[in-house]
């Protein structure tokens, strides 16, 4: 019984010691993330310990506008849906945390990141963003084949100054999408007005989606979800 009870206990001990490598520790060094960021994405990543992902799931991973969208599951009327958004979240902060979503085997991911990137002065270059974005998918490719991946590209915003820089990283990545395999769902288009900037009733501070904002999001990717939902 002792011997019963020691081998649960190393067991649970491994699985713990496991799935604490899942998620970067607080102190992790994410290049380029602002101090105002680092508090809200690791008081996120203990909620995803907490509420850890379930095996092939569609996952929604991204920054505040995915994980805005609250929960997934009920606006597409499904379950199965997990929110993997973090409010200031990066480009490299989303590489810094893919164990999580590499470990669990997603049947798909849906991925919208880069303005974080684009708003931050310290971010190298919008090559130094599209590469990493590439880098995100790529990696996810590499070590889940099967995992469908749906790039969506970066929503406009109001403000004038960052419009060329959106322009350019969407650029680079729907280039290299349309030579490879993975899918592009280009959200940008729907959101984008004639000036080249967010349509003002989708939002309400002019980057963050309102609630009729996310229902034109949720439209235009429900049927790609509700296959997707269909097919375990």
């Amino acid at each position: 019984m002792k011997f019963r009870y020691l081998i649960i206990l190393i067991s649970l001990n491994f699985l713990n010691a496991q799935s604490q490598n899942l998620y970067p520790n607080i102190g992790t060094e994410i290049m380029f993330q602002p101090e105002w960021a680092k508090k809200l994405y690791y008081d996120r990543i203990e909620v995803f310990k907490r509420d850890t992902l379930r095996f092939n799931q569609i996952v929604f991973l991204g920054n505040s506008i995915t994980e805005g969208g609250k929960d997934w599951n009920e606006k597409f009327g499904i379950v199965g849906i997990s929110n993997r958004g973090i409010s200031g979240d990066s480009t490299d902060g989303v590489i810094a945390r893919l164990n999580e979503i590499i470990h669990f085997s997603p049947k798909a991911i849906f991925l919208l990141i880069g303005i974080n990137d684009i708003y931050n002065e310290l971010t190298p270059s919008t090559d130094y963003i599209a590469n990493n974005i590439l880098k995100i998918i790529k990696r996810i490719n590499q070590e889940l084949p099967e995992t469908k991946v749906f790039l969506q590209t970066i929503l406009p915003v109001e403000k004038e100054v960052y419009k060329e820089k959106i322009i350019a990283v969407n650029g680079m990545i729907k280039t290299f999408v349309s030579q490879s395999k993975f899918e592009i769902i280009d959200l940008y288009s729907i959101f984008v007005n004639e000036e080249g900037k967010m349509k003002k009733e989708l939002s309400y501070d002019g980057v963050h989606l309102n609630d009729k904002g996310y229902s034109v999001w949720v439209d235009h990717i429900k049927p790609t979800v509700l296959n997707l939902a269909k097919h375990n």
